[in-house]
């Protein structure tokens, strides 16, 4: 049995399979996902999993170099901007590096989302509750 914090089989492999810039998303149970692009979908009823909880599991097995957020979330989600901004700015001491964060629009964080390797969609139903993140190296 896998020892690591990750159980979910498919975020297991996807993050294996990732590459230095290669960027993964986890969003709300909102966000459209691109037809060619793996669907991971952790959703079971709204809010649960939350998006941190899924964020949180992932960034425990994941390096993490940079993020894009859309920059609406600072509007019309700031308390749960708040709390990524600290999640990143732990992870980054967890794991030794600057992760540059980066905003755009919405609209083109969607666009974004269809270079991503895999979208992890939880059960979150709050606004601009959306991360891409681009994998880092650990050397």
């Amino acid at each position: 049995m896998k020892k690591g914090r990750v159980l979910n089989a498919d975020i297991s492999s996807v993050i294996s399979r990732l590459g230095h810039t290669d960027s993964l998303v986890v969003c709300d149970a909102g966000l459209p996902v691109p037809r060619n692009t793996q669907r991971i979908d952790m959703a079971l009823t709204q809010g649960v999993p939350s998006f941190m909880q899924v964020l949180e599991v992932v960034t425990a097995e994941m390096q993490v170099e940079s993020a894009i957020i859309a920059s609406e979330i600072k509007q019309h989600n700031p308390q749960l901007h708040e709390t990524l901004l600290k999640h990143i700015e732990q992870l980054q001491k967890h794991q030794g590096n600057n992760i540059d964060v980066r905003y755009v629009t919405h609209e083109q964080f969607k666009k974004h989302t269809a270079d991503s390797h895999a979208v992890i969609r939880s059960g979150e139903c709050s606004p601009f509750a959306n991360i891409i993140l681009c994998a880092g190296v650990t050397f």
